[in-house]
């Protein structure tokens, strides 16, 4: 049985973390999103007027504009990892034309941002499936079948920039109403 003391320390605890997001998103997030998205523009060394062969899905856009608050942040958390998991994780980046240390810096402020907005996600929270498979997708259709080219890079650098500025918008979103 759980005793007063016990359930005042799990809500100051919840408390805590809630707050740790409201937080980082009010002072944090929106620097590092303007930092992650400057360096996308660094590394550009092609540009390309292709389009990704792999289009995002449209019933997952509805759904996130849709959302409630912790949906939203949970997409604004994932999106950012799977980005991460989709350049960092490539076995193949000889072909890679970008600086490297606007590379490292771009995935190390990736990495920062989905670490503290990571706290802001419900443990009992599946990843979305829709989004897992569209990275995936941009993963095969796009690096691996161009075989990992400078253009299939400079298409996923493209790609990703796109997904990342629409998160810097929900983000931006959350300041205004936790700042207001």
């Amino acid at each position: 049985m759980y005793t007063m003391q016990s359930w005042t320390f799990l809500i100051i605890c919840s408390m805590q973390s809630v707050c740790h997001c409201c937080d980082w998103i009010r002072h944090h997030s929106g620097h590092l999103s303007a930092e992650y998205l400057s360096l996308q523009d660094q590394m550009v060394r092609d540009i390309t007027k292709q389009n990704a062969p792999v289009l995002f899905p449209t019933s997952l856009n509805r759904h996130i504009d849709d959302a409630e608050f912790d949906d939203k942040i949970d997409f604004c958390n994932e999106t950012p990892y799977d980005v991460f998991v989709l350049v960092k994780g490539s076995q193949n980046m000889k072909a890679v034309t970008w600086d490297k240390k606007n590379l490292d810096d771009f995935l190390n402020i990736l990495e920062r941002q989905f670490e503290n907005l990571n706290v802001c996600v419900s443990p009992a929270k599946k990843p979305e499936r829709r989004l897992k498979h569209y990275f995936k997708k941009l993963n095969r259709k796009v690096l691996r079948e161009i075989n990992y080219s400078p253009q299939s890079w400079e298409l996923i650098r493209k790609e990703t920039k796109r997904h990342l500025q629409r998160l810097d918008m929900i983000i931006g979103q959350f300041r205004t109403v936790l700042q207001g």
